[in-house]
């Protein structure tokens, strides 16, 4: 159902058992999948493509216009996934001709305050804590759990089940399964808690501490660090994941506490 005190283009297409509280607003082009809630004077702009059961809370801004001058109205989207959640006051900036899209995975928490600026790829199970910052061009793997009040710089990417402390400034690409922390960002470990959370045996997250030692360490630069790691790791997924994520780095990736130090 939907309410009538709200202001529903009659081109949106909402589907079954859709819920539009009072006083939100949907426009034109925008598609609401089944058994999704939208909250009241939220703002679900043209281009947004929102997926099954999802919960838009109150004064959100979905799929606005990108704050980005180089934007020429160009027809883009804003992709939100089933189940995710999306609190009071977040604002989702859709594409631009880059990647013609921005897109939230299915399964996220995104908390009070979040902005998610244009074509920013987030993937599944994220969970961005209260206020969090995020600039264009941003790619959030599965799983990353980003602090409250951080700050994420344009064209960085944050791997797989990487946490990050709340407050920081993430200006470098940070590995998957890490945790990083402190000012400069840094290295603090592998993400151990997480991983065995979401089924990680001991042999794996073992594994990835030989990794990280290798990478973090040893005083070695990123291509001595990949080359010993194909010397003197065994094959495994979790090794060629992140030597892809080494080797793909184009902002070169977060440092070691020892190395900021320097």
């Amino acid at each position: 159902m939907t309410q009538l005190s709200a202001n529903i283009h009659p081109d949106a297409k909402l589907g079954e058992n859709v819920v539009v509280e009072p006083f939100a607003t949907i426009e034109a082009d925008v598609e609401i999948g089944d058994g999704s809630w939208i909250g009241p004077n939220a703002v679900i702009g043209n281009g947004a493509r929102i997926g099954k059961n999802c919960k838009i809370f109150a004064s959100a801004a979905i799929s606005g216009i990108p704050q980005d001058l180089k934007f020429g109205g160009e027809h883009t989207t804003c992709e939100i996934g089933d189940n995710t959640v999306i609190r009071e006051f977040v604002t989702i900036s859709r594409g631009t001709d880059d990647r013609m899209k921005t897109v939230i995975g299915s399964n996220c928490l995104l908390m009070a305050y979040v902005h998610i600026a244009h074509d920013c790829i987030i993937g599944d199970q994220c969970i961005l804590v209260n206020s969090v910052q995020v600039a264009g061009h941003v790619i959030i793997d599965d799983f990353a759990i980003i602090g409250g009040t951080t700050a994420v710089h344009q064209f960085v990417r944050v791997g797989a089940h990487a946490m990050i402390a709340g407050g920081s400034l993430v200006r470098k690409d940070v590995p998957p399964f890490i945790k990083a922390g402190r000012e400069p960002l840094a290295y603090s470990g592998v993400n151990t808690v997480g991983l065995r959370r979401r089924g990680f045996s001991n042999d794996q997250i073992n594994r990835l501490q030989d990794i990280y030692r290798i990478v973090y360490q040893e005083g070695l630069n990123n291509s001595k660090a990949i080359a010993s790691l194909k010397s003197n790791i065994p094959d495994s997924k979790e090794r060629d994941d992140v030597i892809a994520f080494i080797e793909a780095s184009e902002r070169g990736i977060t440092k070691g506490y020892t190395q900021t130090m320097k």
